[in-house]
């Protein structure tokens, strides 16, 4: 059996041997701080990186563009109203505050939806470490994206290239189009950490491969389901 012995190995095995990283989390304390200090940065980089590089102009007339029916004068108070230092500062303070909040209820979900499993002796910090495991498919999101920024030589770049693994990205889905915001919350990662949530789940409790997949899939299913309901609707 594959035995991993370290928070750095494991950081690695993750990506292609998770199991035997989730059972190695079951047996040890304090590993979760690497993937939180990597998860965090990831997220901090292609913000900041992006609004540092952008022509600034092109972006507020993209956002202007998302305004809808509203006066030239209205527009342009806006356009006026907008800094980019202040966009950089939330690209690096944004993550910072809002991921672990996330996390909170990701796990406070996680803890109580396998609570019902008697041979589940993992507590509710356990599962707010756990997931930070499950979001290092992030990395190769933020590595991605760095790299598109670093060579673009046009800096008019779309906003989506800080997400390079989303549908908004891929398919090229305009930031005026009401499908922006869920195609860009829509992404290979998403479906990268389901499979993960299911492993660890499996791994962690007695629940079967199946039951382990329907909760990982669940809130995803839920919240984008009503989602896309809504944008249809209006």
């Amino acid at each position: 059996m594959h035995s991993v012995t370290n928070p750095f190995q494991a950081c690695n095995d993750i990506f292609y041997r998770p199991n035997g990283v989730f059972r190695a989390l079951t047996t040890t304390n304090n590993w979760s701080w690497l993937p939180f200090v990597l998860v965090i940065v990831a997220s901090v980089l292609p913000g900041y990186l992006y609004f540092s590089s952008v022509d600034f102009s092109y972006y507020v007339d993209l956002l202007a563009s998302t305004m809808g029916d509203v006066s030239p004068a209205e527009i342009e108070q806006f356009r006026q109203n907008q800094q980019q230092s202040f966009y950089v500062i939330i690209g690096l303070v944004g993550p910072l505050i809002g991921l672990p909040l996330y996390y909170l209820l990701i796990a406070l979900y996680l803890h109580l939806a396998t609570k019902s499993d008697e041979q589940n002796v993992q507590g509710f910090t356990d599962w707010y470490g756990f997931t930070w495991w499950i979001s290092m498919p992030l990395l190769l999101s933020s590595l991605v994206s760095v790299l598109l920024i670093a060579i673009s030589s046009d800096p008019q770049m779309s906003p989506a290239i800080m997400q390079p693994l989303s549908l908004a990205y891929l398919l090229g889905v305009p930031l005026s189009s009401d499908w922006n915001g869920l195609a860009g919350a829509t992404s290979l990662i998403m479906l990268w950490t389901i499979y993960l949530t299911t492993v660890g789940i499996s791994q962690w409790t007695s629940f079967s491969t199946k039951k382990s997949a329907v909760i990982a899939a669940a809130p995803y299913v839920l919240i984008y389901g009503v989602w896309a309901l809504i944008v249809l609707l209006t």
